[in-house]
């Protein structure tokens, strides 16, 4: 069974690929044959009461050199995915309660 899995995260080029989790979440996705679409705080709307994101298809690998690919955005209305990871590290602000509440309506 192939699942739609999106992660709210940190920017993704400057995670550390040796101690992130999150990145570590992905490969394991990735790896089950599932798609995987990524997108940062800022990138989540409301539009007539549904909540979207301006997503990029995402692919990673385990290299230290070049550990991800980005394709380009398309704007997702997020009840359509089976799964939304929010991975963001803190601070404790109000971009992260807007993306908590944003993430809590889907």
């Amino acid at each position: 069974m192939s699942l739609s899995v999106a992660i709210q995260m940190d920017p993704i080029d400057s995670i550390d690929i040796d101690g992130d989790s999150t990145f570590v979440l992905a490969l394991e996705a990735q790896r089950r044959g599932w798609s995987l679409l990524y997108m940062e705080p800022g990138d989540l709307y409301v539009r007539d009461g549904r909540t979207f994101a301006t997503t990029r298809a995402l692919s990673v690998t385990d290299n230290n050199d070049d550990w991800y690919r980005l394709a380009d955005a398309v704007n997702y209305d997020l009840a359509d995915l089976d799964i939304i990871l929010m991975r963001q590290d803190p601070p404790f602000n109000a971009e992260y309660i807007y993306a908590t509440y944003l993430l809590e309506k889907v």
